[in-house]
């Protein structure tokens, strides 16, 4: 009976975050599938993400180089964004480079935790704040911020990410491999970015998002890596169509869907969707996947 009423309440919380449902409604609900209100907030701090949780690597990890950064992709789009690299490297020119795109809530410290892994795994990594031209993501405030990603101008979105992946594959005077890794909404995001990016992009890793039409993979030039969860009915209803439209037009799709695991297995933050053995499998699977085509 209790895995019942979690299951419910992750896919009353997924329809909540995705669907655009109202909080007082989504509450009411809640409190109907728990019993009560105490209940129902318990139950949500099971589902929900946590801001308080430890990240993986620390912030002030000494074999780590971090920093704020402000770059302006295109004439008057301005962008803030965290990034994040090895202190020491044996690299004799510019380490591949990952742009980590975030989940609904925006640039939060669950993305920073995920870009410092990337850079303890050896590349450099960036991960932009896609509110930056609203005014950033609001500190302490997943509502707002996920009310503000649904405004977005997408098309200005996307031109802003494609033209940030050229900028960085040609910096520092030599080109560099250029590979992007998102989650949930920033999983549909990288879709769209390896179609409008073309020859510029090397490597592109989704999770867990939702694919645009099919008729655009013919555009896809970069392989591309999708971990999907076997439960989230909700995004593989569109991804498998649009890999399989990529490999139908000879691109490179590999399919990877976890099964019994929710949307969002990969972020430790929340208790009851997160999946511990997934998440390590799908990790070692994204590093293998950009060594391979970063290097």
């Amino acid at each position: 009976m209790a895995q019942d009423v979690q299951r419910a309440a992750i896919e009353l919380y997924d329809r909540f975050t995705h669907e655009g449902m109202d909080r007082r409604d989504f509450m009411a609900k809640l409190t109907r599938i728990a019993g009560s209100a105490a209940a129902a907030s318990a139950l949500l701090a099971d589902v929900a993400c946590r801001a308080e949780t430890q990240p993986q690597v620390a912030a002030n990890d000494t074999r780590l180089r971090t920093r704020d950064m402000e770059w302006e992709p295109r004439p008057g789009r301005r962008y803030r964004g965290y990034s994040a690299e090895p202190a020491v490297t044996d690299a004799r020119g510019p380490l591949p480079v990952i742009v980590v795109i975030h989940e609904n809530r925006g640039l939060n410290d669950h993305i920073r935790d995920v870009t410092r892994r990337f850079a303890l795994a050896g590349f450099s990594a960036l991960a932009p704040d896609w509110l930056s031209p609203a005014g950033g993501t609001p500190a302490g405030d997943e509502d707002r911020a996920r009310a503000m990603i649904g405004q977005l101008d997408m098309a200005a979105t996307v031109a802003d990410g494609a033209a940030t992946i050229g900028w960085l594959g040609t910096s520092q005077r030599r080109r560099r491999g250029v590979g992007i890794v998102g989650f949930c909404w920033g999983g549909g995001l990288v879709d769209r970015l390896a179609i409008a990016s073309g020859d510029a992009l090397s490597a592109a890793v989704s999770y867990y998002g939702p694919a645009p039409d099919p008729a655009e993979a013919p555009r896809v030039r970069a392989p591309i890596l999708f971990h999907l969860a076997g439960l989230d009915n909700r995004v593989n209803t569109t991804a498998r169509p649009f890999a399989a439209a990529i490999q139908a037009a000879h691109g490179s799709a590999t399919v990877i869907e976890h099964p019994n695991v929710d949307h969002a297995f990969n972020n430790d933050t929340s208790a009851a969707r997160y999946n511990r053995e997934a998440a390590t499998q799908a990790w070692s699977q994204t590093l293998d996947f950009f060594r391979r085509h970063l290097r």
